[in-house]
């Protein structure tokens, strides 16, 4: 039969093999071991493993046989051997295509690698809080290098959501935009899914850009993608939005997602309108009246300001104007009940998120639906208002509307005529305060920032061009600290810097600050004292700057190169900008080139080449490297008037301009310019890190596109 005749071969191998076995031992050597006697693919009958190994015995004695049979007598017993390099192995192992190239990797390069850490791993949670203790610390480029080495490299632990998360927050309160989507592109081939917190940290990274227009157009795609897949955003995520709207567009867009929060169910608190009043402060001309009306439509809402939102309004008044005064007399002067937005109780959705913000003791949620449509058309109804009351006391008296509106630069409220705001000059004002003996003079101000004010206090509005009469609007310092106190808002060192900066030059008020500091016990800074002594340098006032230095150190603060830069400012002549230099000289202190910009701004103001040529003699001797702003002004020095003749008429200003452009380009040729660093450059790793990293990447994962 045919299973009869397959193990007659068998049998005649087996006894093959007995045969050999007996002649090798006979043939063995005393001295030497003899060789083992097997054929390299040997296997037992019904098995599938490796050929067993003989035993110790036979071992022994199959190493005698090792000499003859490398001499060949035997050509017979050569059965096998093409086998042998293949089925002598006793172990078997898997392998990969990515392993044989890590093998021929390794053969092929010198460097060596950086190998997985051995010992046991931590966990992607330890990954989580160490990460974020470093961005605590400022630390973000650490940070980054521990996520991207360390743990996904050395390590090689699988990263989770948190992880992911916590580092793009870091890119994002920093602006590195471009950082935080590629770590949100690799979270999503991950298969991570992302949370809203995450995207409120893109929100914030598109917001804090230095490039606006590309922080916009990331934020519009991001938000693009998430209507597309249906995201239900919450509140704090559209406040991200509206964050990056009011810091990279204007106004009108933040109305468009304060639109679909409203209509999404939210109820929107001080934060929201907070994000409101930065839109407003990016209008420079009637940014100041905005921030005013959608502060009154915030307190109809029944919402209180904290101090954020009244330092915004300080912020509006320093940097914007109130636009056309017939239009603002029109819209914040007039009744509630004519122009203001339609305000309705909150229908199902709202009245759930109502309660439930309720029974969390949120107090500042609104209880009414606003609708954004109306007060968009108020705010921007420009060219729609026509002011009939504002016309007629105009027509009455045309000069005299004339003066009141060249006297604007210090507004009081005059009592002989009640229901009207009239404005009073400087002179008059220093008389009334000389009577009031240390009581300030505006506290009787009507303050637009309280909804309580009676409607006929007001008629009218002059043009409010100077920051002090914007801070008048709101009842100047003393009646700012009192609605801030009734709002249960404690101002902080912030809010009195703002004051320092908006109160009148040279005035009670201004001398009062230190002491309503001492009240609200706030404490006082260096860049209090240095808003202080920046304004009197403006004025040209330097005995006035230097007088606030004893008051700065008996405070216990020492001056920074801020304070000297402010100093600066009011030295106009050589002889005071050189005793500047000389006494950061004596003090030790090397100028920076904000100090230096500050003199040869000055100097160049007044064509002084003798004055911009010692500035840059001493910027030669501390080797303070210039930057591109100081370039520009000695450009600007170095050149003659456009129609300048000096062969057809002599001027005196220009008598020294040859010498000082010789000079000029010598201290070009010795001086290095400072090359102005990139926004993103202190937070990227190591470069070799990072090619390292980007390598073994592109190893891994030959078929996919790196980030």
């Amino acid at each position: 039969m045919r299973p009869l005749g397959l193990l007659l071969p068998l049998a005649s191998r087996c006894r093959w093999a007995s045969s050999a076995v007996r002649r090798g031992r006979a043939a063995a050597p005393a001295g030497k071991a003899p060789r083992q006697l097997r054929e390299p693919g040997w296997r037992l009958l019904g098995s599938s493993q490796p050929s067993r190994e003989l035993p110790r015995s036979e071992l022994r004695a199959s190493g005698a046989g090792e000499e003859q049979e490398e001499d060949g007598d035997d050509g017979g017993v050569e059965f096998g051997t093409l086998s042998q390099e293949f089925s002598s192995r006793k172990y078997y192992h898997k392998t990969t295509p990515r392993l044989q190239n890590l093998k021929l990797r390794e053969e092929g390069e010198e460097e060596p690698e950086t190998k997985p850490r051995r010992g046991p791993k931590n966990t992607p949670y330890w990954y989580f809080l160490r990460c974020k203790a470093l961005i605590k610390e400022n630390k973000l480029a650490e940070a980054l290098e521990l996520f991207e080495v360390q743990m996904l490299k050395e390590e090689r632990v699988q990263p989770e959501e948190s992880n992911y998360t916590v580092l793009i927050g870091g890119c994002g309160r920093v602006g590195y935009v471009k950082k935080a989507f590629r770590l949100y592109n690799d979270m999503k081939k991950r298969g991570l899914t992302p949370t809203e917190a995450t995207y409120t940290a893109l929100f914030n990274a598109c917001a804090e850009s230095p490039w606006k227009d590309s922080g916009l157009q990331s934020a519009l795609k991001l938000r693009q993608q998430l209507k597309s897949k249906n995201e239900e955003l919450n509140l704090i995520t559209y406040h991200a939005l509206l964050k990056a709207c009011a810091l990279c567009s204007d106004l009108r867009m933040c109305f468009d997602v304060l639109k679909e929060i409203i209509h999404k169910g939210h109820v929107p608190t001080v934060e929201t309108f907070s994000f409101l009043l930065m839109g407003c402060i990016k209008d420079n001309e009637s940014g100041f009246r905005y921030a005013l009306q959608v502060w009154k439509q915030m307190t109809m809402l029944g919402i209180k300001g904290d101090s954020h939102t009244y330092n915004l309004m300080l912020r509006a008044a320093r940097d914007c104007g109130i636009g056309d005064p017939a239009v603002a007399s029109e819209l914040l002067l007039s009744p509630p009940s004519e122009n203001s937005p339609q305000l309705r109780l909150a229908p199902g959705r709202q009245k759930e998120k109502v309660k439930k913000q309720k029974k969390k003791g949120s107090e500042s949620g609104a209880a009414v639906q606003l609708d954004v449509e109306a007060m968009e058309k108020q705010l921007f109804q420009e060219g729609s208002v026509q002011p009939k009351e504002v016309t007629r006391p105009q027509n009455r008296d045309m000069n005299q509307a004339k003066g009141e509106a060249a006297a604007l630069d210090s507004p009081t409220v005059a009592p002989s005529k009640p229901g009207a705001l009239m404005i009073r000059g400087q002179h008059e004002m220093e008389q009334e305060q000389a009577h009031q003996s240390q009581k300030l003079q505006f506290s009787n101000l009507p303050n637009l920032l309280d909804s309580k004010i009676p409607n006929g206090a007001m008629v009218s509005l002059g043009r409010v061009a100077a920051p002090s009469s914007r801070l008048a609007l709101m009842g100047d310092v003393e009646g700012f600290l009192n609605k801030m106190k009734e709002d249960n808002a404690e101002p902080n060192i912030k809010t009195f810097t703002l004051l320092a900066e908006l109160v009148e030059p040279q005035s009670p008020s201004e001398s009062a600050l230190l002491a309503l500091l001492d009240k609200h016990k706030v404490k006082v800074d260096v860049t209090f004292f240095n808003t202080l002594i920046r304004k009197k340098s403006k004025q040209g006032d330097l005995e006035g700057a230097k007088s606030m230095l004893p008051a700065l150190v008996k405070r216990g603060l020492s001056p920074n190169l801020h304070t000297f830069c402010n100093l600066a400012i009011a030295c106009r002549q050589e002889k005071d900008g050189l005793q500047l230099l000389s006494d950061l000289k004596k003090s030790g202190i090397t100028p920076n080139k904000y100090i230096y910009s500050t003199l040869i701004a000055a100097a160049v103001r007044k064509l002084d080449y003798s004055y911009l040529t010692e500035i840059l003699r001493d910027m030669r001797n501390n080797q303070v490297p210039p930057n591109e702003v100081i370039i520009r002004q000695l450009e600007y020095a170095a050149q003659y008037p456009p129609e300048f003749d000096r062969y057809k008429s002599t001027n005196r200003y220009l008598e020294k301009i040859d010498g000082f452009r010789g000079y000029y380009h010598r201290w070009l040729k010795v001086m290095a310019g400072e090359e102005t660093p990139h926004p993103w450059a202190q937070y990227r790793t190591p470069k070799h890190t990072v090619d390292k990293s980007e390598a073994e990447a592109a190893q891994e994962q030959p078929g996919q596109k790196q980030q």
